[in-house]
């Protein structure tokens, strides 16, 4: 009997347990820790950049007032993203991280290119913006060359179809989240979503990663990710279900739980 690949482990914003999310120290630190690639956020700002941060507003990780879209890539690159985590968490605080900023896109394929590891990139889109953040974010992952390390992925589905038209070579994930604002998603409804978007791929909460999701996702060709996961046990279950990847917070303990 063939056994089953290990799952990717995949860092979770980079390491966010250890260090401030979404920033390039984090996505250092993830691959430090043993990382098989990162995920992280990506929108756009007032001058039309795809920068890398998860809320619209810096309230949480600025502590400032504020929206995304309404700064510049450039007065973005100033904002420091890193010193509520070093408050939010001192056992794990370093001097370097109140120096964090929030990255471009550009930045971050930059800083992976040489690493060989998997970007599953999630597009948070506004309103009406699906077609535009899709159209900056194919654009600039031509530019660097990196179409075949980067996974797109989104809950924004006409934002997943948009790139699939714009770039089929790219690989894309559709991301299925458990609201409580909406009925439980059925097994059939996740599947005909990711088909009608073109996805490659279904990205599942973990509450959503059932086994008999997973095997029938993997059933009707799409291979699974699993977020956000920080239980060795659980992963080891999901190991031997045979997900394509798991996305963590803390990379270095999930690496620890596989075999060597």
């Amino acid at each position: 009997m063939n056994r089953l690949a290990p799952p990717l482990i995949i860092g979770h914003r980079g390491a966010a347990a250890v260090a401030p999310e979404n920033t390039l120290v984090s996505f250092t630190r993830a691959f430090a820790d043993g990382a098989d690639g990162i995920e992280f956020d990506v929108r756009l700002s007032r001058d039309h950049i795809p920068v890398v941060i998860h809320d619209a507003t810096l309230k949480r990780t600025a502590a400032r007032t504020g929206f995304v879209a309404a700064l510049t890539a450039a007065e973005l690159a100033t904002t420091d993203v890193g010193s509520w985590f070093n408050q939010r968490f001192p056992a794990h605080a370093h001097a370097e991280y109140a120096r964090a900023s929030v990255p471009t896109l550009a930045q971050v394929l930059a800083l992976t290119e040489t690493r060989g590891g998997v970007l599953y990139v999630e597009l948070k889109c506004a309103p009406g913006e699906a077609h535009a953040l899709a159209a900056r974010v194919v654009e600039t992952v031509h530019e660097h060359g990196t179409d075949h390390a980067c996974v797109i992925e989104s809950f924004t589905l006409a934002a997943v179809a948009e790139v699939r038209r714009l770039a089929s070579n790219l690989r894309t994930a559709a991301l299925f989240d458990r609201s409580l604002a909406h009925p439980l998603p059925s097994v059939r409804a996740i599947l005909a979503r990711a088909r009608a978007c073109g996805a490659n791929e279904i990205a599942l909460h973990h509450t959503l990663a059932t086994q008999r999701t997973i095997i029938a996702a993997q059933a009707a060709g799409f291979p699974c990710v699993v977020w956000t996961l920080d239980n060795p046990a659980r992963l080891r279950r999901l190991a031997e279900l045979g997900v394509r990847a798991v996305i963590t917070n803390d990379p270095a303990r999930l690496r620890a739980a596989l075999p060597a």
